[in-house]
């Protein structure tokens, strides 16, 4: 059934939920249209689900089924992890009309190859698109306003991380949707910058670099998991390689451990050793580069 957009249903009349229609598929799958696009919640074995799509489905929500759906475009804790998707969604496309965003094609080499498509943000900010990658060009006026902890010299900002940073210097060009992502990626890459500039300080959990540096330093004497496999000779365990500090060089010293595979998670950053549960282990190996050697 089509659920009608009222406060009852989270669904209200507010522009926040102009042009959103949710609704229950045909299967019982959360489901919800904005415009030509139609989404979905997949549901996983595990629980959750992930998020999918279809394009110019005229027919009811109701009537959709699963088959209607394709493509995996990240996972989603539950049903409203999948309205606030939607809702997002809806927001970029609405504030994606309102900018004068110019799609064209430009003779132009860029460090990623020849661009295929350009999308002019405004004058000097030029997105290209390659056959394998893509990323900014800002102009040499433009780039120099980049805050110069952050500036690439040349003015090429590629599209999986650094283009975050064109984003923060010039947000009125952007979506709100692309300003949180860009500050999320300033934040997590290169949070002295963001704390210089914002003059803000990074708690635990903001950034994943701070994060990953502070890991480091309080495992810096333990046995870090480097590499691990079920073993073919234990049921029920893993074997693992692991380094001083999770370290991985050819100098430093390996040792193999056993931990019981339901309790073996990476975790973040790594698997911390616990010498006083896991012990060392220097029987036959399930490692073919471990043939014919022996734990330290």
């Amino acid at each position: 059934m089509t659920m009608p957009l009222s406060p009852e249903n989270t669904a209200g009349s507010t522009s926040e939920y102009s042009g959103v229609e949710f609704g229950i598929s045909a299967d019982g799958l959360p489901v919800a249209r904005i415009g030509e696009i139609t989404l979905a919640m997949l549901s996983l074995p595990a629980g959750g689900g992930f998020l999918a799509s279809a394009w110019r489905h005229r027919r009811p929500l109701c009537e959709l089924t699963r088959a209607d759906f394709y493509g995996q475009e990240g996972n989603l804790a539950d049903e409203a992890a999948f309205r606030e998707r939607v809702l997002e969604t809806a927001e970029q496309k609405r504030e994606l009309a309102l900018l004068e965003r110019v799609q064209t094609r430009m003779s132009c080499s860029t460090p990623w190859g020849v661009s295929q498509i350009a999308t002019v943000y405004a004058e000097g900010i030029v997105s290209h698109v390659t056959a394998g990658h893509g990323g900014f060009k800002l102009s040499a006026d433009r780039n120099s306003k980049v805050h110069p902890m952050l500036r690439a010299e040349g003015g090429w900002y590629e599209e999986d991380c650094t283009w975050s940073i064109v984003a923060f210097t010039y947000p009125q060009f952007f979506t709100s949707y692309e300003r949180r992502s860009a500050e999320r990626h300033l934040k997590n890459w290169w949070p002295e910058a963001w704390e210089t500039i914002s003059g803000e300080v990074l708690l635990p959990g903001e950034s994943r670099a701070n994060d990953r540096k502070a890991f480091e330093l309080a495992h810096a004497d333990d046995w870090v998991v480097i590499s691990a496999l079920r073993s073919d000779h234990h049921p029920g365990m893993t074997e693992v390689i692991a380094t001083r500090g999770g370290k991985r060089d050819h100098h430093v010293d390996e040792r193999r451990f056993l931990v019981p595979s339901a309790e073996y998670e990476v975790g973040r950053f790594g698997f911390v050793i616990d010498e006083a549960r896991h012990a060392a282990y220097d029987g036959p190996s399930s490692f073919a580069s471990w043939a014919g050697r022996s734990a330290a």
